[in-house]
């Protein structure tokens, strides 16, 4: 009695379609003391919690981020994540 190799699983779509990459931004705030809940979401983010200050500036951060990836012809799904950090780093208010 042989015993057959186990079969492994394929990476490679057998329909030969290319894979769809998805992204998104999460920012969540733990800051919050005031009970409010907060949340803002986008088509390619969500912003969760946080008092009232940081929630705001996380959404001004997202806002900028989005507006630079237009401004260089971009889509979140195209940028690498090294890039992306400078981009968060130039659209965070200071």
């Amino acid at each position: 009695m042989s015993k057959k190799p186990a079969k492994r699983a394929s990476s490679v779509s057998k329909t030969n379609e290319p894979k769809v990459k998805i992204a998104g931004l999460l920012g969540v705030g733990l800051d919050n003391h005031d009970g409010h809940k907060r949340l803002t979401r986008g088509e390619q983010f969500a912003i969760v919690g946080g008092s009232e200050e940081t929630h705001d500036r996380m959404t001004e951060t997202v806002v900028k981020t989005f507006e630079e990836l237009k401004h260089r012809g971009k889509h979140l799904q195209q940028v690498e994540p090294r890039e992306l950090r400078d981009i968060i780093e130039k659209s965070t208010p200071r």
